[in-house]
C-alpha cells in the first residue's frame, strides 16, 4: 500500500484574522473544500466546506459574513507522518468523521491528504475490482423541489448531510441540493443588511437579513428549485467503483446517484463511500 507522500498536496492556508466572506471566497475561488488555519504562521486548525455550512446554515444572527471570524467554524487538525499508508489514512477519516488529514514533518504541516486523494489512489490502483452497488448507501434525503429552503436546510443539519436529492409531484428527481449550491447565494446575501422579499410579486417587503433556516428571512422566502442543478451525475449498480470515483473527480462532486437496471434512482455513491472500500481493502 502506498504511503501518503505520494498523493499529498501542498497545504493552502488562511489566517485565523479572517472572516467567513473571505473564508467562502478563497474556497471558490481556488476549488476546494477546506483551508488550513494559520496563527502567526503555524497551521493549527482546519475549516471545511461542510463545517461552513452546518455553520452558516443554522446561524440566525443577523451578522455579515465579515463580522463572523473563521475561528468560530474552524477545528484542530488530525496529523499524521508522511510515511503512513493510504488505508489507514482512510480508516482515521472515518473514525472521526472527517474529510482530510494534515501531514507533519519534523513538527510542521507540510502538505493535506483528502478523501479525494483517496478516491484518485483508488481509481488508479483498483480498476474492476468493486462495484458501485457493493459500497453506495441505499438511503438519500429528499424533499420536493417546492420546498422551501430552511425545510431542505433545516433537514441537512438534523441529518448532518451534504445533499439532498428533489423530486416534482409525480415522485421523479428532477434536481440536487448541495452545500455548494448555496455558497455562492450565501456569499450574495450575506454580505447584505436587508433582503428584498419578492415572494409575492404585488408586495415587496424589506426585512433584515436572517438565516437560512428562518421562516421569515430568504430561507422561507426561497424556493429549492431555484437554487438547485438540475443535472443529476448518475452511475448503474453494477458499475465499476473505480470508474466512479473517477467520475466524481471530473466533475468535482462529492456524489453521485445510483441507478437500478430499470433507470430508478436507488442509492448515492459518494467519495466516503470509496474510502470505506480503501478502508477495509483485503
Amino acid at each position: 500500500m502506498e504511503s501518503v507522500r505520494s498523493y499529498m498536496n501542498d497545504p493552502i492556508s488562511i489566517s485565523s484574522t479572517s472572516n467567513l466572506a473571505e473564508v467562502l471566497q478563497k474556497i471558490i475561488a481556488e476549488k476546494k473544500s477546506r483551508l488550513l488555519v494559520s496563527t502567526n504562521g503555524k497551521i493549527t486548525h482546519i475549516v471545511s466546506e461542510k463545517d461552513l455550512g452546518l455553520f452558516l446554515f443554522s446561524d440566525v444572527s443577523e451578522r455579515k459574513l465579515d463580522e463572523i471570524p473563521v475561528t468560530e467554524v474552524a477545528n484542530k487538525i488530525i496529523s499524521i507522518s508522511e510515511d503512513t499508508t493510504l488505508d489507514k489514512c482512510a480508516q482515521m477519516m472515518l473514525e472521526n468523521s472527517i474529510g482530510s488529514l494534515a501531514v507533519a514533518s519534523e513538527g510542521n504541516i507540510v502538505g493535506i491528504i483528502t478523501k479525494s486523494d483517496l478516491v484518485r489512489y483508488f481509481g488508479l490502483s483498483h480498476l474492476d475490482e468493486k462495484l458501485v452497488g457493493e459500497y453506495m448507501t441505499p438511503y438519500y434525503a429528499w424533499q420536493y423541489s417546492d420546498s422551501s429552503l430552511s425545510t431542505i436546510v433545516l433537514k441537512m443539519i438534523d441529518e448532518k448531510i451534504s445533499r439532498i436529492v428533489l423530486r416534482d409531484k409525480k415522485e421523479i428527481p428532477v434536481g440536487i441540493i448541495t452545500f455548494r449550491d448555496l455558497f455562492n447565494m450565501s456569499l450574495k446575501l450575506g454580505e447584505q443588511e436587508d433582503v428584498l422579499d419578492n415572494s409575492d410579486p404585488m408586495i415587496s417587503v424589506i426585512f433584515p437579513r436572517k438565516g437560512f433556516v428562518s421562516e421569515s428571512g430568504f430561507g422561507g422566502t426561497t424556493k429549492a428549485h431555484e437554487v438547485m442543478s438540475k443535472n443529476i451525475v448518475s452511475v448503474k449498480y453494477d458499475d465499476d467503483l473505480a470508474k466512479t470515483g473517477k467520475l466524481l473527480l471530473d466533475n468535482n462532486i462529492n456524489g453521485a446517484g445510483v441507478l437500478s437496471g430499470n433507470g430508478n434512482l436507488i442509492g448515492i455513491i459518494s467519495k466516503t463511500d470509496i474510502v470505506k472500500a480503501l478502508a477495509f481493502l483485503k
